[in-house]
């Protein structure tokens, strides 16, 4: 069989592409151009299966979404399913992490993103969410996921003993955070998603006990 000039292109192969190079670089870094030669072809190939750069980044990120599980929103109770969901949610960010930013902006037109919500409010509403309340806890999760998944607050301390010592007394140990940076930003999480769910069980609970005919439209 005769191989083609040029490879063969698909938007599943362009988007992966483009993702490694967000990954490595930022999206910044990202061009038809760059694209193109990464992957062998010709620029104007890629506008067979994209008509723009920023529906390369859309299908980036409805990608990304795509692999959050979402098996536990209305099988499991909603305590359970927005802990483990936010846990799946935040761990599709950590592994790419230049593209929250533009993921920050709200599902737009992405099909996977749209699911999301989709399934985020409906399990919540199901279970006895007031519809406004769920949209709200729906964005609560997801402004606490994201800003988790943005960067490393242990990280952000400098290995240098003598810059806290003196004039920052109760930060004597800040030195070491950066060593311990994953038990630190995992174990933060956690204290987070904790508070955060437990607070919304104790609202539920007072929810449920009131006029439910009165706060059910708020």
């Amino acid at each position: 069989m005769v191989r083609p000039r040029t490879p063969l292109l698909s938007r599943e192969r362009i988007v992966e592409v483009a993702t490694a190079i967000v990954d490595a670089e930022g999206l910044d870094a990202l061009s038809t151009r760059r694209l193109a030669r990464e992957l062998g072809v010709q620029a104007p190939s890629l506008y067979n299966h994209f008509g723009t750069k920023e529906e390369i980044i859309d299908a980036i990120g409805d990608a990304i979404v795509s692999g959050v599980d979402l098996s536990m929103l209305g099988r499991d109770p909603w305590p359970q399913a927005l802990r483990a969901w936010g846990r799946a949610y935040r761990a599709a960010f950590r592994a790419h992490p230049n593209v929250v930013p533009f993921l920050s902006r709200g599902p737009a037109r992405r099909p996977a993103s749209l699911r999301l919500a989709d399934a985020v409010y409906g399990a919540l509403v199901d279970a006895g969410w007031p519809p406004a309340q769920a949209t709200r806890i729906g964005a609560a999760m997801r402004y606490f996921v994201l800003g988790s998944a943005l960067g490393s607050f242990a990280l952000g301390f400098v290995d240098d003993p003598s810059l806290y010592a003196a004039d920052y007394p109760h930060l004597r140990d800040a030195h070491r955070l950066a060593e311990r940076h994953a038990r630190i930003d995992d174990g933060a999480f956690e204290l987070g998603l904790d508070s955060l769910v437990d607070g919304l069980e104790r609202r539920f609970e007072r929810l449920s006990g009131g006029d439910a005919g009165g706060h059910h439209q708020e």
